[in-house]
């Protein structure tokens, strides 16, 4: 089995580009996933920013969010980045209508909690299982986590919102660290990846 894990990126709508070149970075081979032969070939997924009811409505359209729902649940490791973390939510606080989530964190969600694309901002965040110091982390019309349940591990907060979860194989960030240029995000979700390949091979 090759050390190299595939990694899709949900690339139905969103900053899709940004996320192959920080898992290429990250030692991965990345791939666009949008029809469910693809998400079927990949080791774990990245759900990109961009705009969540789009991406949720888009994943019905072309038969993904039932695979998707499938495959979280099976345990496929997963990593959301704002309305990625959306659409991993078990429950979104005010969602729009007829907007439907992946599913796979414990958590309730906020969205546009931080302000509107004008508010967008950059922030030091530490995030716990990163090593190095504090991430960058960019925050557009970003979501925050308003309550976390009990199988949530809660690994940043800022202005004491939580902003990072992990629960089991499924990672959220309501940051963009994607955009920055520090690939220690993308790593740890490689790892994740890897680790998971290793325990499903014994």
């Amino acid at each position: 089995m090759s050390e190299t894990p595939v990694i899709g990126v949900l690339a139905l709508q969103g900053d899709v580009r940004e996320h192959l070149a920080s898992l290429a970075a990250a030692g991965a081979a990345a791939r666009e996933v949008r029809r469910p032969g693809e998400l079927a070939a990949v080791d774990g997924l990245v759900l990109p920013g961009g705009e969540s009811t789009t991406i949720s409505r888009l994943a019905v359209l072309f038969g993904l969010m039932e695979p998707l729902r499938a495959r979280v649940r099976a345990g496929m490791p997963v990593y959301g980045t704002c309305a990625g973390m959306i659409l991993l939510a078990d429950k979104i606080l005010d969602p729009r209508s007829g907007q439907q989530t992946v599913g796979g964190i414990d958590m309730i969600v906020r969205r546009n909690a931080f302000g509107r694309q004008n508010e967008s901002f950059e922030a030091a965040v530490d995030l716990r299982g990163v090593a190095g110091g504090p991430v960058s982390g960019v925050f557009i019309r970003a979501p925050w986590v308003e309550s976390a349940g009990a199988g949530a591990e809660v690994l940043a907060e800022h202005d004491g919102h939580i902003v990072a979860v992990r629960q089991g194989n499924a990672l959220a960030t309501s940051f963009h660290p994607e955009l920055t240029g520090d690939h220690r995000v993308h790593r740890l979700f490689a790892a994740m990846v890897r680790a998971n390949r290793t325990v499903e091979s014994l």
